[in-house]
């Protein structure tokens, strides 16, 4: 049932695990990495070197990003009656706060090794120049002229099924009651 307020922090333990993915790949990459190189067998493999070696760049990057952000202590999901945000994704992070009356619609999908909850944002114009133009273009559906935002349940103390249940239940006890 919904609460007046919900606050949902980092799971400490869903972090290691990610970040212990994470090193596990570039372990992986630097070894093909290695290998592409010609280190074992003194052949040059120019293709498999650069997908590689950038490939461990950008997971460097990441994790290197999610250490950093394990010092921040604020909830990485807060929701209220009236609006809600998240810092579970880039896009997410990004966007900022939404009300709940833009709202159009909450599923959960599967993507990836992830199972997301993507929410359905109409009025797109009140919410313009938020997002640089390549996180718009990422978020904006020109078919509905809407925003598709995704939240994932893979760091805080949820599941995906009661992340999308805990959006659903403030948008439909909360946000279709102000739509017109």
């Amino acid at each position: 049932m919904m609460k007046g307020e919900v606050k949902l922090y980092r799971n400490k333990k869903k972090t290691n695990k990610l970040l212990l993915y994470a090193l596990t790949v570039c372990i992986v990459l630097v070894a093909v990495l290695l290998y592409s190189i010609g280190l074992f067998d003194g052949e040059m493999k120019l293709k498999p070197a650069i997908f590689s070696g950038a490939a461990l760049l950008i997971m460097l990057i990441l994790t290197l990003k999610t250490l950093v952000n394990l010092r921040d202590k604020s909830p990485l999901i807060e929701m209220n009656e009236q609006m809600f945000m998240g810092k579970t994704t880039p896009l997410s992070k990004a966007f900022g706060r939404v009300d709940w009356v833009d709202v159009k619609d909450v599923q959960l999908q599967k993507m990836g090794g992830d199972t997301l909850v993507v929410v359905t944002v109409g009025n797109s114009d009140k919410y313009a120049g938020r997002l640089s133009k390549m996180m718009w273009n990422m978020a904006y559906d020109k078919s509905t002229g809407a925003l598709q935002l995704m939240y994932s349940a893979a760091e805080v103390d949820v599941d995906a099924k009661a992340l999308f249940e805990l959006f659903a239940d403030f948008w439909n006890t909360t946000g279709k009651k102000h739509q017109g």
